[in-house]
C-alpha cells in the first residue's frame, strides 16, 4: 500500500512522532526554513525527477556496513540508483553516480556530505529532508547544493514536498513509488543490524515497516 498523499500517510507521522517523542512543530519549522532558501535557480524540477524513475528498473542504496560487497556483485548499469544519504559516498567511490540522492544532511560524515555536493555537481538530483533536529546543517550545506527538491516529512506546502517515509532509505523507498519505478530492488539494508544504537534500532524498525507497507 502506497501512502501518496499526506491524509493517508499523517496517522502514520502521527505514530512516528508518539513513539520517538519528537516534536511537529520542530519539523514545520525547520520545512519553513529550507523553504526559505529555495530560489528559481537551484530548485529542481518534479517532472525531471519522474522521468528519471518513470517505468524504470530502480536500485535503491541504504548505507548498511555490508553496501560496498553487495554493489559489486550487481550490474549497476540496469538501474537508476536512488541513494540514502551516506550510501551516496559508497556509490561515488566505485565510480557510480546516483541519479537521485535522499539526504537529510545529518546521518552522514562531513566528508561524505562533500561527496554529495559532488554527486549534485555531476548531474544527481538532491531531495533534501528538513526535520526537526537537523536545521542546523540545512543551513551549513544547503546553499553549497546547486539544484535540490525540498522535502518534509509533515505536511507539504509550496515547493516543499512529501512523498511519505520516514528516514533516508525508506523515503528513497517511497520516492521511487511515487514515481512509477518499474520494479524496486534494496542494497544496503540491514534491519537486524546489532550494533547500531538504540535510536538507530528504532529507526531500523520503522524503516522495515514502512517497507514492508510499500510492498517492498
Amino acid at each position: 500500500m502506497i501512502y501518496t498523499d499526506f491524509a493517508a500517510w499523517e496517522p502514520i507521522y502521527e505514530r512516528i512522532l508518539e513513539d520517538f517523542g519528537f516534536d511537529r512543530k520542530g519539523d514545520e519549522e525547520a520545512a519553513r526554513f529550507l523553504s526559505l532558501m529555495l530560489t528559481g535557480k537551484n530548485t529542481a524540477s518534479i517532472s525531471e525527477l519522474r522521468d528519471r524513475i518513470s517505468e524504470k528498473p530502480v536500485l535503491v542504496c541504504g548505507n548498511a556496513p555490508g553496501l560496498k560487497n553487495e554493489l559489486l556483485e550487481i550490474d549497476l548499469s540496469a538501474f537508476v540508483i536512488i541513494a540514502a544519504d551516506g550510501a551516496s559516498a559508497v556509490l561515488m567511490d566505485i565510480g557510480r553516480v546516483p541519479e537521485v540522492i535522499c539526504t537529510d544532511l545529518d546521518g552522514a560524515s562531513d566528508a561524505d556530505i562533500e561527496k554529495e555536493i559532488l554527486a549534485c555537481e555531476k548531474g544527481s538530483m538532491v531531495l533534501i529532508h528538513a526535520h526537526g533536529d537537523n536545521q542546523d546543517r540545512l543551513e551549513k550545506y544547503v546553499p553549497r547544493f546547486k539544484r535540490f527538491i525540498a522535502t518534509t516529512q509533515s505536511k507539504p506546502f509550496d515547493r516543499v514536498y512529501n512523498f511519505g517515509g520516514f528516514s533516508d532509505g525508506d523515503r528513497c523507498v517511497f520516492v521511487a513509488l511515487h514515481f512509477g519505478a518499474k520494479s524496486v530492488k534494496l542494497a544496503g539494508f540491514d534491519f537486524e543490524d546489532p550494533e547500531v544504537s538504540p535510536i538507530k534500532k528504532k529507526k531500523l524498525n520503522w524503516a522495515k515497516e514502512l517497507i514492508g507497507m510499500a510492498g517492498i
